[in-house]
């Protein structure tokens, strides 16, 4: 009896968000955001897992699914001890969060500037820390590692992106000094990861063969379902962000959909033009294409600025796959850098742009102007970039002393699902 008192007065002891008091949240607006996260966690799993999964030769798929899927569960892990504080603890000096929130011990009744319990907020957040490391697998499939990518992904997650959400979301210095707009994470998510992929891809090395042996997704299919359920997960992606159930929320969604609408179709258009046949796999990454690029705006900008976003996006990112795989031939395998990365630097620019009243955005705050704005988001996007490649090249070969990054040739050859797993994604008798 005396053993089970203890034990049960050891849990009461522990720091948990769940004894937090709800008091003063708006029930409508948690409920939306506790759906947001649902729908933002399908992205990563299933949707990312599926999309990249099809893209990659057989041989290849269950690593890549295991690589989400392990990914997502340390970055969970860590989010909860202390990426969250330092992403949104208490603001010092504007580089990052305080220990206040540590294993969200602490954490406020209502979240500042929301309506909901902080502990809701925690968790929303912490699915995009969830999928912005999943998605530079895409960057490595064939040849990396799985031990490698964990521990990589892992610190990744603490050294590059907790800081970055603190300098713009978390109340720090880009936000503060520099105004810095980012609705749903063009900057935050899509520059970290597209930029930190690019460098990875570089140092990585070419898979055996590229890119002279043709290297066919095994699964169109798969990827075509991967990219649908990435496309309504975005819904709380970029919805969930306005952190009310309200007009905001709505308008959010509809810009979402149709940028990824007008994405996809110029994407089609363009293979036509230039292949001679639409193919699914382009819809899929056309799409994904203009949901990157709408991103940091969606909150900010009219239905038909976000068509434009989607179709610039698509051009864009369609240039930038040809620019990295054909004229630079940087192996970046499912071309994270090309369509994240580009589309979500270039949406973040264009929001300076389409703020303007006039052009149907919510309009600049006080003492910014489209040029000073313009400026902020060059700027903010420049030092992101150039942080996420310092660090994420200092990581990679510091974990590369202990863990090497790549496998060796031979098991390359035979594919990473037996060689790393001993498993096969489908068994032929």
């Amino acid at each position: 009896m005396i053993r089970k008192t203890l034990a049960f007065a050891s849990l009461l002891a522990l720091p948990t968000a769940a004894l937090a008091q709800d008091s003063g949240a708006d029930s409508g607006d948690t409920a939306w955001i506790l759906t947001a996260s649902d729908l933002v966690l399908m992205m990563t799993l299933p949707g990312l897992g599926l999309f990249y999964g099809g893209l990659v030769r057989a041989k290849n798929v269950l690593s890549v699914l295991l690589q989400c899927g392990a990914i997502a569960a340390a970055a969970s892990v860590l989010w909860i001890l202390i990426g969250y504080t330092w992403a949104f603890g208490d603001i010092g000096g504007g580089w990052l969060g305080g220990s206040n929130a540590l294993s969200l011990a602490g954490l406020g009744e209502v979240r500042d500037g929301t309506t909901m319990p902080e502990s809701t907020f925690a968790l929303f957040q912490m699915t995009f820390a969830v999928i912005t490391p999943a998605l530079m697998v895409g960057a490595w499939v064939d040849r990396a590692r799985f031990s490698w990518v964990l521990a990589f992904c892992a610190i990744w997650g603490l050294l590059v992106y907790a800081p970055v959400t603190h300098w713009i979301w978390g109340g720090g210095w880009m936000s503060s000094t520099m105004g810095v707009l980012d609705f749903a994470g063009g900057i935050v998510v899509h520059t970290t990861a597209g930029i930190s992929a690019l460098v990875i891809a570089i140092i990585l090395g070419k898979r055996d063969g590229y890119p002279t042996r043709l290297m066919l997704p095994h699964s169109p299919a798969l990827t075509m379902a991967g990219a649908a359920l990435l496309w309504v997960g975005w819904f709380g992606f970029n919805g969930g962000s306005a952190f009310t159930a309200s007009g905001d929320a709505s308008s959010a969604i509809i810009n979402t959909h149709v940028a990824a609408s007008a994405a996809s179709l110029v994407w089609l258009l363009v293979e036509r033009m230039q292949v001679g046949k639409p193919t699914s796999v382009g819809w899929a990454t056309g799409a994904i294409a203009g949901l990157a690029t709408v991103t940091p705006a969606a909150g900010f900008i009219s239905p038909l600025a976000a068509m434009l976003f989607g179709a610039m996006g698509a051009v864009v990112c369609y240039a930038a796959i040809q620019l990295v795989k054909q004229r630079l031939k940087i192996d970046d395998s499912l071309d994270v850098f090309a369509v994240h990365g580009v589309g979500g630097m270039l949406g973040s620019v264009m929001l300076g742009i389409f703020l303007a009243t006039s052009l149907g955005g919510a309009g600049y705050s006080e003492g910014m102007s489209m040029g000073s704005q313009v400026s902020s988001q060059v700027m903010a996007v420049l030092i992101v970039a150039l942080w996420s490649a310092i660090a994420s090249a200092i990581l990679a070969y510091a974990l590369n002393l202990v863990l090497p990054m790549r496998v060796s040739k031979d098991e390359e050859t035979e594919g990473l699902d037996i060689t790393s797993h001993g498993e096969r994604a489908w068994e032929m008798e």
